[in-house]
């Protein structure tokens, strides 16, 4: 049945950035569906609230504290994940850095910690867990060696003022993901991605608050609303599981129609 090839009982995942906002909400789906779950965050406190609400989908929960700009740091929880659970079967790289400045105004000292975080840490991070992937045993039922789902952004696409570098870091994960996918494959691991649109989360809370802006952010939508957490925990799920073992080298957008409005 189509439905019980959705399921991740047994598989271990780790999830970036997976404490709050879309990064939880992806880390929960695939805790919904079986998976045991590691997060990496900066926060601690933000690691104990998200573990807490991970934990009662009642399979193990693996906070771990690093700051992605560290590539040792990064490099080291793809380890502690895959030390802890004794296998590393998902990885999603969701954590990114955000900068809102002109073009004409970004330092070097900010390009750096943005290309640092997210692509630097995505890249390695992903090189790491395959590495963990390789090394593990496949069942007979089991075609998929592993998953890695990286996370892109509107603006690998399409370019919007004061977010250049953002949107240049994001089109290269998105090509990075294609890269991987192509070597990756004889190796039976599925690397895709997940093109959110526009969400309405504690991070966005700002733009939505101001009815004006948040009616104009809206009527580019065509579905005439904008994402929450839970709508990205059908394409995460899919991605993850054996439902996807044909599926590689794609960004799914998850967009309410945006990108093709």
């Amino acid at each position: 049945m189509i439905l019980d090839r959705m399921r991740l009982d047994g598989k271990a995942a780790l999830v970036t950035g997976g404490s709050q906002g879309l990064e939880l909400g992806m880390a929960l789906s695939l805790a919904g569906a079986g998976a045991d779950v590691a997060i990496v965050a900066r926060r601690e406190h933000k690691l104990a609230e998200a573990s807490e609400k991970l934990g009662a989908c009642g399979h193990l929960v693996l906070p771990i504290a690093a700051d992605l700009a560290d590539l040792d740091a990064a490099l080291g929880a793809v380890d502690a994940a895959a030390a802890e659970f004794g296998r590393l079967d998902i990885l999603v790289t969701a954590a990114a850095a955000q900068l809102r400045k002109p073009a004409l105004e970004v330092t070097p000292e900010e390009w750096d910690h943005l290309v640092a975080v997210n692509q630097r840490a995505v890249y390695f991070m992903c090189q790491r867990a395959a590495h963990h992937m390789l090394r593990s045993e496949r069942t007979q039922e089991e075609d998929s060696r592993g998953k890695i789902i990286n996370v892109v952004s509107l603006t690998a696409v399409g370019a919007w003022p004061e977010v250049s570098v953002y949107g240049m870091t994001k089109g290269g994960v998105a090509q990075m993901t294609k890269a991987m996918a192509l070597e990756w494959a004889p190796h039976r691991i599925c690397v895709n991605a997940i093109g959110p649109g526009t969400f309405h989360t504690e991070l966005t809370d700002a733009l939505y608050s101001d009815p004006e802006r948040a009616a104009r952010i809206v009527s580019r939508i065509p579905m005439g609303r904008p994402g929450h957490p839970d709508d990205l925990a059908g394409a995460t799920v899919f991605l993850a599981s054996p439902a996807s073992d044909y599926v590689t080298g794609q960004v799914l957008w998850v967009d309410g129609g945006w990108f093709v409005g």
